[in-house]
């Protein structure tokens, strides 16, 4: 018989282990995909976690990219962690993170081509408001009609894909690109770029933003009165009610927060990386954001270092497809595997499992 027993307080030891047998425990697991596909499971997962890094036929173009690609992730899971920390569910962020790009990419192209390198914080402001004001509508509807955030969020991700298709084939789409979807290129020109700043590092603002969100968290969490409310409010609401703290206020903040982090996120991806709006511009990343947030257990540093992981199997998943015919639904599932045994896992830092009894502490 196999019983779970409530611990008084959350183990710290398994706390921080969690993660890492999450990690473990999706690689054995995805080694059993991989072999089920009929690949060498050993040859996959070294060359999704090994070869991106130490490889020296891939590893000019992986280390660069391992901080473009994890710039947004990084970027957008600070902002939803501070959410989930205090008990509000923000599923939306992919939507935030694309009207974050239409709106930035929108300002920088009402003055195309202009090399005035003043436009660029103007486009990175315009993300930041679009995500924000994307955000806020489950925001409001939460705190003034109780409606779900879960749902509304998410909803509000295929309204925004729908925004984006309009905005590539329309609105937004290049008169010179003879009828293709698709805005002009913005990265061609000074005023509406986001170059790498360090040759060959991937090191560019939407980067640097990401380390500085990082920091900022982490005194915000630990050093000022707000980020305890915010503990206090997921950990306690009623005792965060007892101590003044306002829920409408905190709803509002954590999810304009989160949007406009995600919002800046769009914009830096389309204004460098992707370089335009086009109709399959989001590749995932306020999803799989949500994987890096609770793989990094809502701490800033945590984060930090599940970004660059979570970055690294994208990099070692696309040459796992060019390398072994691997399917992209099957990187996918990988990915997911991450969330799914974390989450499961996570029951050893609240729970003592007694089979009969013998108990696991």
């Amino acid at each position: 018989m196999i019983r779970l027993i409530k611990r008084p307080t959350p183990s710290r030891g398994w706390i921080v282990a969690t993660p890492v047998l999450a990690v473990i425990v999706t690689m054995i697991a995805g080694g059993i995909m991989f072999a089920l596909l009929g690949k060498d499971p050993f040859e996959a997962i070294r060359i999704i976690f090994l070869d991106p890094l130490f490889d020296d036929r891939f590893a000019a173009y992986s280390r660069p990219q391992l901080l473009v690609k994890a710039g947004p992730l990084i970027l957008i899971a600070i902002g939803l962690s501070l959410g989930f920390r205090a008990g509000i569910w923000n599923i939306g962020a992919e939507g935030q993170y694309i009207i974050g790009a239409i709106c930035g990419a929108g300002f920088g192209l009402a003055f195309y081509p202009s090399e005035n390198v003043l436009i660029f914080p103007g486009m990175v402001m315009a993300g930041a408001l679009g995500g924000w004001a994307w955000a806020m509508i489950p925001g409001i509807l939460k705190t003034r009609f109780r409606t779900n955030e879960i749902l509304v969020s998410l909803l509000l991700v295929y309204v925004a894909e729908a925004i984006l298709a309009s905005a590539a084939t329309n609105w937004l789409r290049n008169p010179d690109g003879a009828g293709f979807p698709g805005s002009r290129n913005l990265s061609r020109h000074a005023g509406t770029a986001n170059p790498e700043l360090l040759a060959n590092t991937g090191m560019h603002w939407g980067v640097v933003a990401a380390f500085i969100a990082v920091i900022a968290a982490y005194v915000l969490l630990n050093k000022h009165v707000l980020g305890y409310q915010i503990k206090l409010a997921g950990q306690a609401p009623r005792a965060a009610r007892f101590a003044g703290v306002n829920p409408t206020r905190l709803v509002l903040l954590c999810l304009g927060v989160s949007g406009a982090l995600a919002g800046m996120a769009g914009l830096f991806e389309v204004s460098g990386p992707a370089g335009q709006i086009s109709i399959d511009f989001n590749v995932g990343y306020g999803f799989t954001a949500i994987i890096v947030a609770f793989l990094g257990r809502l701490h800033p540093v945590g984060i930090l270092l599940a970004g660059l992981l979570m970055a690294l199997t994208y990099i070692g998943g696309e040459l796992a497809q060019l390398m072994m015919g691997i399917p992209a639904s099957a990187i996918q599932a990988f990915q997911g595997m991450l969330l799914f045994f974390l989450l499961a896992l996570d029951v050893l830092s609240n729970y003592q499992i007694k089979f009969g009894r013998e108990a696991v502490t």
